[in-house]
């Protein structure tokens, strides 16, 4: 941890907080402390603003291709230090190192892509319908932006808002989440590293994230905010934008639906809920929440889901061997242990896991839950957790009507071998990506977003670098 930067990073340096105030990031996996970092209050988070605001109008007439360059060497420096950020993520995250390496390669990823896309904006030049004038089409940077990332993919989260940001020629300033800074940190140490000009990227680590944040939303010189968290904070955070009409996106939460029909091949649709339910621990918006499945294949799909569940090793992420690391925090597993009970005490079986071990850290066994009454607080509630709540349907319809109940609409998954229906309940379904007989939809090539109040806008994809720009229409009379 000595390496790791721990102070806040603003106008390309490294300092302590106004007030010098500090905030512990904890193991999750022990509950001790790793280390402390500099908790910013509102006079950082002005300073912060300055230095992108007076950084904001050099940037934007930097060349398309340096901006593409230093992406793409910020890139090769992540690849290179695989190792090194993947054990900073697993300390103050909590995922097994396997997850960590594989969210450092994703998280490079979206710096590649948007290398690429930096030197790929457009305009265009058209004739208007009456022949006498033309339309000249230009596009450029929103301005200086607030990106608030969440603790469950600490390096991935920030490059996907960082990247495009990068491309398309803003400045920002980045607040990460409270408990875990440190990949933040350390992705701004390397961006440095790559030649981002002094302003360009400025980082506050916070516990006082409304003392932060409102002001820069309210007073009218940040022009983006790119958020990803909780419905609820980004209904606060659209509310605070509106004053001076802030463009926002926005990936909010998601309940998905995981649906098994009668002629589903079950060893894919058991692989595809491991992934869509395991990955990171159930701590992902995208997670498989609500698992419908045919009740002609119900009993054997609970069997194999919750003998694949019951071998995974529980554990501290740096142990060998470990497949499922801590929760995030005490509140966060004492939610998943909250609804659990809930759903017991409503009839729920449970198959395998549902009871807290003993010992320190934040540990949750991989659960299966079968016969779930649908009046649980876990079909409405999204779980960011390991446990997989099955109940049964009969028909299509039904399914789709219960897979809809929700104001979430964010991801869902289909299992079918029949094609037209793949296609037909995909096209019903109100989310914004579908697995098709697959649990893993995320790729920094596609755009990334839901529907409902899981979000605005998409992340990633040729798309992605839209949210960060603007088009400017000139008119031009030729005759």
């Amino acid at each position: 941890m000595t390496d790791t930067p721990t102070q806040l990073f603003i106008g390309g340096a490294w300092v302590d907080a106004a007030d010098g105030a500090t905030m512990p990031v904890d193991d999750p996996a022990t509950g001790e402390v790793l280390c402390h970092v500099a908790d910013a209050g509102s006079k950082d988070a002005k300073l912060a603003e300055e230095a992108a605001v007076q950084a904001q109008e050099e940037w934007a007439r930097t060349a398309p291709r340096v901006r593409s360059e230093i992406l793409r060497r910020a890139y090769e420096i992540i690849i290179e230090r695989t190792d090194e950020l993947a054990h900073l993520m697993t300390s103050e995250m909590g995922k097994p190192l396997a997850e960590a390496r594989g969210e450092v390669a994703y998280a490079a990823e979206f710096f590649r892509w948007f290398s690429e896309e930096a030197v790929r904006i457009d305009g265009g030049l058209a004739t208007l319908p009456d022949g006498r004038n033309r339309m000249l089409l230009s596009r450029r940077p929103v301005g200086p932006c607030l990106l608030i990332t969440p603790w469950n993919f600490p390096l991935a989260m920030g490059t996907r808002k960082i990247g495009p940001a990068i491309a398309a020629g803003c400045t920002m300033i980045l607040k990460p989440a409270p408990q875990t800074p440190l990949s933040s940190l350390a992705l701004a140490a390397i961006l440095k590293e790559a030649g981002l000009p002094d302003g360009v990227l400025n980082v506050v680590t916070t516990s006082r994230a409304g003392e932060v944040c409102e002001p820069l939303l309210r007073g009218g010189r940040i022009r983006k905010l790119s958020f990803t968290g909780s419905t609820a904070v980004g209904q606060l955070l659209l509310a605070q934008s509106a004053e001076a009409v802030v463009r926002t996106s926005m990936e909010l939460g998601g309940n998905a639906p995981f649906v098994v029909f009668e002629d589903a091949d079950l060893d894919k649709a058991v692989d595809g809920a491991m992934v869509a339910k395991m990955r990171n621990m159930g701590e992902a918006c995208t997670a498989a929440n609500r698992f419908f499945v045919h009740r002609s294949v119900a009993e054997e799909f609970g069997r194999r889901l919750a003998e694949r569940m019951g071998a995974l090793v529980v554990g501290p992420g740096t142990r060998d061997g470990v497949d499922v690391g801590p929760l995030i925090d005490r509140r966060g597993r004492a939610k998943v242990e909250e609804l659990v009970a809930d759903a017991v005490e409503r009839g729920a079986q449970v198959l395998v896991g549902g009871r807290t071990p003993e010992g320190p850290g934040c540990f949750y066994p991989p659960t299966v839950l079968a016969d779930v009454d649908p009046g649980s607080r876990l079909m409405d509630t999204e779980i960011f957790g390991p446990v997989a709540a099955i109940l049964t349907f009969g028909d299509e319809d039904e399914v789709i009507r219960r897979a809809n109940d929700t104001p979430w609409g964010l991801v869902g998954y289909v299992f079918t071998e029949g094609l037209d229906r793949a296609l037909r309940v995909s096209e019903r379904l109100e989310v914004g990506m579908v697995g098709l007989n697959t649990g893993l939809v995320s790729n920094p090539a596609a755009p990334f977003g839901g529907v409902k109040q899981s979000g605005l806008g998409r992340e990633g994809g040729r798309v992605g670098i839209d949210e960060f720009l603007e088009y400017q229409y000139l008119a031009v009379p030729v005759s």
